[in-house]
């Protein structure tokens, strides 16, 4: 019989590709989602890399509320939590998008726990593993935790941290047979599944488009969203994955790179991207761009010699992900 991976947020870009990834390895996965309206097109996603059959079910259940979460763990084996929630910067209120994050993943580690689940693999970033100064130089790892008490700190990178640390926490104090494992991925892209789960991958569909007149001076740190789906599930059954934390970022990539590579494979389809870069001083005079500034002529870059020797994972390049992901967003006539 099959073993069962619950994922969560089965509609996110990740989730989708998690979901995909474990069906094609013989699994079973059931997933959830906010509302049963929202199932035929997460089977409709996956189909387009394998055969979901009778081996794809659905929970609903939201990170926000405590229903249904008993119910969906139930005689699973383990659990990818995915989700993150939706929420608020735009509010003005950092704990409107620290709060959820936070208390979503409780509620997930809890309900986990309290079942018996084997091993949660959670999905965090690699700015919880980051200084607080994104203009520092130098290669960091998983011993780094990121101070969420900085007040320079944007919501997103807070709700990241203080969500990780109190699975952490929790974890602690936990004395039972539930394992816990993060992965700490940077930013990604790849090929999407559905036009309705773009996620992060809108930069190359701004750029595809003419909507990004110029690149910021900021560098990424890219990995393919196939390779973390890949990476989850190798910590989901690794002995030695219980209890540690994983970078996954990929190659470190300038946007000014990423045009480029754009321009040089996509023929025609890339005549509307700009490789011309905004200089620092106009992207720190733009009110809509404050949050980025921090990131200008960062350098800073984080090591996956762990995941790489414990995990024994490789992500393919940064190129490779960027150019198939402004091809699938070309097939799927999202740009």
């Amino acid at each position: 019989m099959p073993e069962t991976v619950l994922v969560t947020g089965g509609t996110g870009y990740v989730g989708g590709w998690c979901i995909a990834e474990l069906l094609q390895r013989g699994y079973r996965v059931r997933t959830t989602v906010r509302s049963h309206s929202k199932e035929q097109a997460v089977r409709d996603a996956v189909a387009t890399q394998t055969d979901p059959g009778d081996r794809l079910e659905f929970a609903i259940a939201d990170l926000t509320a405590d229903d249904g979460w008993d119910t969906a763990v139930k005689d699973v084996h383990y659990v990818l939590h995915v989700a993150s929630p939706m929420g608020g910067a735009s509010t003005g209120d950092p704990e409107s998008l620290i709060a959820p994050a936070r208390d979503g993943a409780l509620r997930v580690l809890r309900a986990a726990a309290e079942a018996g689940v084997r091993r949660v693999v959670m999905t965090s970033a690699a700015n919880t593993a980051s200084p607080s100064s994104y203009a520092e130089e130098g290669v960091t790892d998983e011993t780094l935790w990121t101070d969420p008490d900085d007040p320079t700190l944007i919501p997103y990178r807070r709700s990241k941290t203080l969500a990780e640390r109190a699975a952490w926490d929790y974890m602690a104090t936990y004395d039972g047979p539930t394992e816990l494992a993060t992965i700490l991925p940077g930013a990604v892209f790849g090929p999407i599944l559905a036009t309705s789960t773009i996620g992060s991958v809108g930069l190359v569909q701004q750029m595809l488009t003419g909507t990004m007149s110029g690149v910021p001076r900021i560098g990424l740190e890219i990995v393919d969203v196939r390779d973390l789906a890949d990476i989850h599930i190798r910590a989901l059954t690794s002995p030695r994955a219980a209890g540690e934390r994983f970078l996954a970022t990929g190659e470190f990539t300038w946007m000014r790179d990423m045009a480029r590579a754009l321009k040089e494979e996509l023929g025609e389809d890339g005549l509307r991207v700009s490789d011309q870069e905004i200089p620092d001083d106009v992207v720190r005079a733009n009110p809509a761009m404050g949050e980025i500034a921090p990131a200008l002529g960062r350098r800073n870059r984080h090591s996956t010699a762990k995941a790489r020797t414990v995990l024994d994972w490789t992500p393919r390049p940064a190129r490779e992900s960027v150019v198939d992901c402004a091809r699938s967003l070309l097939a799927h006539g999202a740009a």
